[in-house]
């Protein structure tokens, strides 16, 4: 799942949801245990399932989720849910007791269920600035007994790369540097970039960047990376933590003007089952160490290099000091 099917699925979560819940059928929740190799904890101190969606990142953070908290004494366990429209409800009754999040797209998916779908895509409470939205956050959230957790610098939210060519020639570092250019560009996107306010519409309005066309060759996919290194299209649609930029020669321009909502990462938990302040703290030093460059390299090393979300969440904690070798 790419980072603009996050977002758009988020204000029209809850009219899918009981679509998704439907469809469902009952079927049971995938588990896979964190650490099969040693890492699932002693117990001591109780038992944690964590949620993971079904996108890598999603999985890799879920990893470093169940790692960190076994390493302290929780015997913890992984649990891969579709979509958040399946997780989120999971994690209110308490069948799932953390997840890792994303504030901008988890609050306006909280939105929608809250005020309707409407309501939300007329007023948004996610924005730029990510402490204004994660005191959004806690105003949906908090009466559905979920906490939020304090948010990290590590953020994944859509952004646009050019090629490093195009960008030395034509002098490019942001994407303000791009609008006053005057280039005219095609961008290489999932079709629905054309109406999305984060993506076409936005750039115009915002940066006066003129979007001629948009090659739907889908969202930060290689078909799309390789348009762009090709000199097909000018920009392509991806994400910050994408790690195989470089592998394609691109560079992503700067949304020096911060079109984009913060989506940085947070963990969400079930306030009753694992809201205690020890989770929060050991939670904490995770979030607090994790930045979008560990974040591309973790992707790049399981969708690139095929090794397990398990092997390099435990790889990662090592190699910070933040679990025991």
């Amino acid at each position: 799942m790419s980072k603009t099917s996050r977002i758009a699925g988020a204000a029209l979560g809850v009219v899918a949801l009981t679509v998704s819940l439907a469809a469902c059928g009952g079927d049971s929740l995938e588990k896979d245990n964190a650490g099969s190799d040693s890492g699932s904890g002693s117990g001591k101190k109780g038992s944690l399932v964590i949620g993971a969606a079904a996108f890598t990142e999603s999985k890799v953070l879920a990893e470093l989720y169940a790692r960190i908290l076994a390493d302290s004494g929780y015997s913890t366990s992984v649990t891969t849910v579709k979509n958040r429209e399946l997780y989120e409800p999971s994690l209110e009754k308490g069948e799932i007791d953390v997840v890792p999040e994303y504030a901008a797209t988890i609050t306006e998916f909280l939105n929608a269920k809250v005020n309707g779908a409407k309501t939300a895509e007329a007023k948004p409470l996610a924005s730029s600035d990510a402490d204004a939205t994660v005191a959004e956050l806690k105003k949906l959230a908090e009466p559905r007994g979920l906490k939020v957790l304090p948010a990290g610098r590590a953020v994944d939210q859509n952004a646009f790369a050019v090629t490093k060519e195009f960008a030395e020639k034509n002098k490019l570092k942001t994407l303000s540097d791009l609008g006053k250019s005057k280039i005219e560009v095609k961008i290489a996107a999932g079709d629905e970039c054309a109406v999305r306010p984060f993506c076409a519409p936005g750039l115009k309005k915002t940066y006066g960047i003129d979007v001629t066309d948009i090659d739907p060759k889908g969202v930060g996919t290689p078909q799309s990376k390789q348009a762009v290194k090709d000199g097909v299209d000018q920009l392509v649609l991806t994400s910050t933590t994408d790690g195989t930029l470089d592998s394609f020669g691109l560079v992503v321009l700067e949304d020096d003007k911060k079109l984009q909502n913060a989506d940085n990462v947070l963990p969400v938990v079930n306030a009753k089952d694992a809201g205690s302040q020890e989770i929060a703290d050991v939670l904490g030093k995770l979030t607090a160490a994790l930045t979008t460059e560990d974040l591309g390299k973790l992707n790049l090393k399981v969708d690139g290099e095929r090794a397990k979300p398990e092997d390099v969440a435990k790889e990662y904690l090592e190699s910070k000091g933040l679990v025991k070798k």
